[in-house]
């Protein structure tokens, strides 16, 4: 079905931008109304859900090296309970993608687009995505390649050019309410982390497997540590004021202002924002497409690759009805959410196997 083939690395250029994208907008905002001043220890503790599931994973990749949990899953619980699951996964991923489609459009039309139809940015997108997905795997890897500069880099120019905005005193008193501030503040970013869950639709087509798990360790890590960053610029900058910022980031980049040349880097956080969502939707649409193949045991699977693009944009209208809702929606439904269906359930799946291997293994024997 699938013949492109990727390498780990590329694999850990995906995924990095697919978490990052979206956490480092609105993810400070909502973190800072539980941590405070202590949000920037947040993404730490998350990060251990972003490890354990990297390891979950892994594990059931060995169990299973040339299939998807769509695939196995079905000789893990026996067909029925399989469909049924994998069909929970299918809602999960066309849902997601529709969520995070909104997400982009509403930020783009609230904030530079004013009198565009929310329709044609969500259109567009799906449009622009449907021709990458319909290239492939190897495709989307490549283009992860070619836009990861265009979004590394603006991300660091702004982070260097706010530098003499900085309030170091912000971070003050560090713990002042005890650890249990930032952990609560964790919760909603450990939902983002769980999206590593996705690697498991893309080990069976590595071209070196042995690296996989090393690799998305390593890809664990370097969100945590954007993530840190990014929630320190933003409260040196803002300080308190940072739970009550929709889009923190944003209005960081609005406090830039060298020589009167280098002013409204508002375009930067644009940049990062489109070329970052660009790939996050092209991944989560590929799995949508994968994965709806292979629960009907298709042979190809771009010949549902606009029907599905038709449900995501559907999705995007029926799960998220205005802004007010997607942030509700990410600190409330989407964090829950996510760890049940790609943290626990995978675990879940993961035990069932390891003993259902030991039992096997004793009939054997005796």
């Amino acid at each position: 079905m699938e013949k492109g083939k990727i390498s780990a690395l590329q694999m850990a250029i995906m995924m990095y931008p697919m978490i990052v994208a979206s956490a480092i907008l609105g993810v400070p905002s909502i973190t800072a109304k539980y941590a405070k001043n202590d949000l920037w220890l947040s993404p730490i503790f998350a990060s251990i859900i972003g490890y354990v599931t990297v390891y979950i994973v892994y594990k059931l990749h060995e169990l299973y090296p040339k299939q998807t949990v769509i695939q196995f899953s079905e000789y893990i619980l026996g067909r029925l309970l399989g469909k049924i699951l994998g069909l929970l996964f299918l809602f999960f991923y066309i849902q997601t993608t529709g969520v995070i489609l909104r997400e982009y459009a509403e930020f783009i039309v609230d904030s530079f687009l004013v009198r565009t139809p929310i329709s044609v940015t969500m259109a567009s997108m799906v449009l622009l995505c449907a021709f990458i997905v319909y290239g492939g795997l190897e495709v989307i890897g490549r283009a992860a390649q070619l836009f990861f500069p265009l979004f590394v880099f603006p991300l660091l120019i702004l982070i260097i050019l706010v530098v003499p905005d900085f309030e170091f005193k912000n971070i003050f008193p560090i713990l002042g309410d005890g650890i249990w501030p930032p952990i609560k503040g964790a919760i909603v970013p450990s939902g983002w982390f769980t999206e590593f869950f996705m690697v498991i639709f893309l080990f069976p087509f590595l071209t070196d497997k042995k690296k996989g798990m090393k690799y998305g360790m390593l890809t664990v890590f370097a969100v945590m540590v954007t993530l840190v960053v990014v929630n320190l610029v933003v409260l040196f900058v803002l300080g308190s004021a940072t739970s009550s910022k929709v889009y923190p980031l944003m209005n960081v980049a609005r406090y830039i202002s060298i020589a009167e040349f280098f002013e409204n880097f508002e375009s930067a956080v644009m940049a990062i924002w489109i070329v970052g969502t660009f790939i996050k939707i092209s991944g989560f649409y590929y799995v949508a497409v994968l994965s709806t193949a292979q629960w009907l045991k298709l042979s190809d699977y771009r010949p549902i690759i606009w029907p599905i693009g038709i449900l995501i944009v559907v999705f995007g209208f029926w799960s998220i009805p205005n802004t007010l809702e997607i942030e509700r929606f990410n600190e409330g439904t989407f964090p829950m959410f996510g760890i049940i269906v790609q943290t626990i359930i995978p675990l879940l799946l993961l035990l069932i196997a390891v003993l259902r291997k030991k039992k096997r293994k004793k009939t054997e024997s005796s």
